[in-house]
């Protein structure tokens, strides 16, 4: 329901505002813009994401289907189920969901987006299995996606990838921030959810994970900055990746023939889902991504920055991180919107501006709050949400407050 409002308003939204521009400022190709950016929207919704996930849904679920026939999958639900057993209560303790949930968290914590898509589309359906309303999203699926809208990730090498192609002093100056940032979105995710599902975050065992957790990330940062070059933190950071990757088909693979598995005919098994759940997303990628279009060609993003603006400098209040603040608005509505702001804001203002290096942590903190929700709930055929885009939004929030006071404090 609540993604039924998001999506009028934008139409809504979009439309009036044109009609102003067109009526009081004479702009006679303000409409053209939003037709435009329409048809464009919904072809490279269909041509440059539904159709290239088909391959990477194919290929990881294939793999996927060969770990639990090797049973890694249960292996994992065992080893992290005190913890995700009181995060989801709904889901009985070693239930495959458990150790799908874990891989898609891995994936998205090193930034391997084309496993982490399929597997996290794996892990909400096998969360929809036991869902008693096919319908209506679950306490452990809203917690899920919620955390996924985190964007929880250790080694963002993307952003230090194209920081150094603008020619960035430091490229890597954004690491420990974004690491912050991030987690703050996750832990504010995490609570609010909690809360509202009544879950008891003063547990010993989610107590003693989160601190776990927290003491691996500030170890892994302490390790990264005192031990390796500034040039060698993007270099083991993506060898590193990429072996974890590799290793994980590997694995399976391994055990499948350890246990006499047919490997061949268990992955086509599984590749065969991967169409099937790549067209069942096409509406709902058409659906949210033509809205964004035209939200952001309408020129509302503009207007409210310049709001944003006005309200600091009443209150005398440093201005400084509103240049930047586009790609916080474009970050829960589109990636590649994000990453387009981030990088029109580093050519504008420099890449080793304070403008140009809270647009890298703002990209970093969080993830595509609407894209995921249309993505992850349609392929499973969920039309009410609930209350996971209000929670998803309110951890972005946590990691743009986050970013703002960890760019002051590192470069302001």
């Amino acid at each position: 329901m609540v993604l039924n409002y998001i999506w009028i308003a934008f139409f809504l939204i979009a439309f009036i505002v044109a009609l102003i521009r067109l009526i009081f400022f004479g702009d006679t190709e303000i409409f053209a813009h939003l037709v435009s950016g329409m048809f464009e929207s919904s072809k490279s919704s269909v041509m440059d994401i539904a159709l290239p996930l088909v391959g990477n849904m194919a290929l990881w679920l294939g793999i996927l289907n060969i770990g639990e026939k090797a049973g890694a999958i249960n292996f994992l639900a065992r080893i992290v189920g005190p913890f995700f057993n009181r995060l989801f209560p709904e889901v009985p303790k070693d239930h495959p969901a458990i150790g799908q949930v874990l891989m898609s968290f891995s994936a998205n914590l090193l930034g391997l987006d084309n496993a982490a898509t399929p597997l996290g589309l794996k892990a909400i359906g096998s969360l929809q299995e036991l869902n008693p309303d096919k319908e209506t999203a679950s306490n452990a699926q809203i917690m899920y996606l919620v955390l996924l809208t985190s964007g929880l990730q250790i080694i963002p090498v993307t952003i230090m990838a194209q920081r150094a192609i603008l020619h960035a002093k430091d490229p890597t100056d954004v690491f420990i921030p974004i690491i912050i940032a991030t987690y703050v979105a996750a832990l504010t995710g995490i609570i609010i959810v909690a809360i509202k599902q009544k879950i008891n975050l003063f547990d010993r065992v989610i107590i003693g994970w989160l601190g776990g957790i927290t003491s691996a990330i500030a170890l892994l940062i302490w390790y990264f900055t005192v031990f390796l070059t500034k040039e060698q933190i993007g270099l083991v950071s993506k060898v590193a990746s990429n072996i974890m990757l590799f290793s994980v088909p590997i694995i399976f693979i391994a055990g499948a023939v350890y246990k006499k598995i047919n490997v061949f005919e268990v992955f086509i098994e599984g590749a065969k889902r991967g169409f099937e759940t790549s067209v069942k997303v096409i509406p709902y990628l058409v659906a949210m991504l033509v809205a964004i279009s035209v939200f952001r060609a309408c020129g509302a993003l503009d207007y409210m920055n310049d709001g944003l603006r006005w309200v600091c400098v009443q209150f005398n209040l440093d201005t400084r991180f509103v240049d930047a603040m586009p790609v916080a608005y474009m970050k829960p509505l589109s990636g590649s919107g994000s990453k387009t702001m981030m990088i029109n804001v580093m050519t504008t203002f420099k890449p080793d501006s304070f403008a140009g290096r809270l647009g890298c942590i703002f990209n970093g903190s969080a993830d595509t709050t609407f894209y995921i929700v249309a993505l992850y709930f349609g392929s499973i055929g969920i039309k009410k949400s609930r209350y996971a885009i209000p929670a998803g939004l309110m951890a972005d929030l946590g990691g743009i407050i986050a970013a703002i006071f960890v760019a002051y404090l590192f470069f302001g």
